[in-house]
């Protein structure tokens, strides 16, 4: 097996998670991984294929799942044994804050001599905090790293400047940090994210090490992947660290670059020879101009591929694209967050328009055979009281009953947690959007993500939600929401009665563990451990729904190697 010059390890929320004694909360309901946060970016698969075609091996090892998947499994054994001059870890999301500073002090206990490497949206908000900790060597800031990327691996293998690294921050043997400016911010992706997954499929070969590649724990039995439209975004959502606005002042990115729409029809089309499961196109395809929509929709439709396509909305959309997205992918399905039923609250967080055109965005995407629409609302919003949350599920009511039960008409609602993004609108200017910052500091967070229930982990209240209205809101608008589908038909009898209980169960555990806190006695926390772990890992409602149907065979591997070996 050959030895990789760097590899890329991604952590999982908290290190020692399976030691404590932490409710979650409905966190990642909505999304494929666990409230662990498995899934590593897409950023690594695009560095580590950037990187081999400069000549360098890259392996990536994810800690996260290999954690999930064996109880018994040794994450700092496996550490010990790797062998690289180069380590890299994502700091992408907040909540990995903590985990990612324990696997960089587990590597650098036991490779003294390497060198660490950190990058991600949150790396880059945070590289001077992260100078704290001394075992970084490296933060690579901004949104495209791998052209830096190949620089650093140059000066620390080769030799050479590391002044002239773009992007990079780094501490000189003195101990001293140093920041190169941040002038790496490219318009054109032509050459990035080029054969990417034909990469992740080749690597997971050559290190013969299918279970690191795994991009989430349920991913063989739901393989699901995801395709990236461009970097960067037009929307000004205020919660959001992927905005418009953070990309300018955490990123340097004043407007976005997008991938040629052949770049993208051709990950599709190279995906469906190794899996049968969906697609998820990532943005808004219309961002670029409605062109770009209809020409990649025009080569989505050329290529006719059995793999079922998930599209996104920033916006409502005209009835003629809509239709075009039927006849290009047949059976597609359609997502979209209005937030709120509530205009103002809407408009408050950054986006305008209104009820009448979401629910002719519906209509339509249902006339054009849309499989699914996916709401997706929000607790914790600027102007949003528990009535008005509760007048959201009654909005879902409404769509459900105006839609007359029509089964591909999907509410789901989630609270924003466990963190307000660092370098959205609303953390960088709290009062201004009726927020109130707990904590800011990198530390804080990785404090907070310590605590025994994901009410006191969060980083926010607003002017009409504390921490306790939020998770006790959450919780209600779920039960209402849980039974308002039972009654529509649009979820099984048996699959509401196994969420209310274990919503019930997660209500009683948030209820338990305030008291264990107010007495002071957190030894008893390991008294309920066994069903707080439950709760966490039991699959949610909103997470079995949102699951598309997928193939019986779902992964191709002989067409996969086939594939390779012809290289097309």
């Amino acid at each position: 097996m050959p030895q990789p010059d760097l590899i890329l390890l991604h952590p999982p929320t908290v290190y020692d998670f399976r030691n404590k004694t932490i409710l979650y909360g409905p966190i990642s309901d909505l999304i494929p991984s666990s409230p662990i946060f498995e899934m590593y970016p897409i950023g690594f698969v695009s560095i580590a294929e950037y990187l081999e075609r400069a000549g360098y091996r890259v392996r990536i090892v994810n800690l996260a799942v290999r954690m999930l998947r064996d109880p018994n499994f040794d994450a700092e054994k496996l550490v010990k044994s790797l062998d690289s001059p180069v380590f890299g870890i994502d700091l992408h999301w907040l909540p990995h804050a903590h985990g990612a500073i324990e696997i960089g002090r587990m590597v650098k206990r036991h490779h003294p001599k390497s060198k660490l490497v950190i990058g991600g949206f949150s790396a880059s908000c945070y590289y001077k905090e992260l100078f704290h900790y001394p075992e970084v060597d490296y933060v690579l800031r901004g949104d495209t790293t791998e052209e830096p990327f190949r620089q650093l691996m140059d000066c620390i293998l080769k030799g050479g400047e590391t002044e002239a690294v773009p992007n990079l921050a780094w501490r000189d043997e003195k101990g001293e940090m140093h920041e190169n400016p941040l002038s790496y911010v490219p318009n054109e992706l032509g050459d990035l994210m080029v054969h990417y997954y034909d990469h992740t499929v080749q690597s997971a070969f050559r290190y013969r090490d299918l279970a690191n590649y795994l991009p989430f724990q349920r991913w063989l039995r739901y393989p699901i992947t995801a395709v990236l439209t461009c970097r960067g975004c037009t929307q000004n959502c205020i919660f959001c660290g992927g905005s418009a606005a953070a990309f300018r002042q955490m990123f340097n990115r004043h407007r976005p670059a997008f991938r040629l729409p052949e770049a993208v029809a051709y990950d599709v089309k190279r995906i469906s020879r190794i899996t049968r499961g969906p697609i998820f196109i990532l943005g808004d395809i219309r961002q670029a101009g409605e062109g770009y929509a209809h020409r990649l929709l025009q080569l989505l439709g050329e290529e006719r591929g059995k793999n079922q396509l998930i599209l996104e909305l920033f916006t409502p959309a005209s009835g003629d694209l809509l239709k075009r997205m039927g006849e290009a992918c047949p059976g597609f399905c359609l997502e979209i967050s209005p937030e709120s039923h509530d205009p103002e609250v809407r408009e408050a967080v950054g986006k305008h328009y209104s009820n009448d055109a979401l629910e002719e965005t519906i209509e339509g995407a249902l006339k054009a055979g849309c499989q699914r629409v996916d709401l997706f609302f929000m607790i914790g919003l600027p102007k949003q009281t528990p009535k008005s949350v509760m007048d959201t599920i009654d909005y879902c009511g409404f769509l459900l009953d105006k839609f007359q039960g029509d089964k591909r008409v999907s509410p789901f609602i989630a609270p924003l947690s466990p963190f307000l993004d660092p370098g959205s609108l609303a953390f960088e200017h709290p009062e201004r959007y009726g927020y109130r910052l707990l904590f800011r500091g990198l530390e804080e967070h990785r404090q907070a993500l310590l605590e025994p229930s994901w009410k006191y982990t969060l980083n926010y209240e607003t002017e009409w939600l504390d921490r306790h209205q939020i998770a006790l809101t959450a919780y209600e608008a779920l039960l209402r929401l849980n039974r308002l589908k039972a009654s529509h038909g649009s979820i099984s009898k048996e699959m509401a009665e196994a969420s209310e209980d274990r919503i019930n169960t997660a209500l009683e555990m948030l209820h338990r563990i305030d008291d264990i806190v107010a007495s002071g006695q957190k030894e008893q926390l390991s008294q309920i451990k066994a069903t707080v772990d439950w709760v966490n890992m039991s699959p949610a409602c909103g997470k079995k729904e949102l699951e598309l149907p997928t193939a019986f065979i779902k992964l191709r591997p002989l067409r996969t190697l086939w594939s390779l070996v012809r290289g097309r």
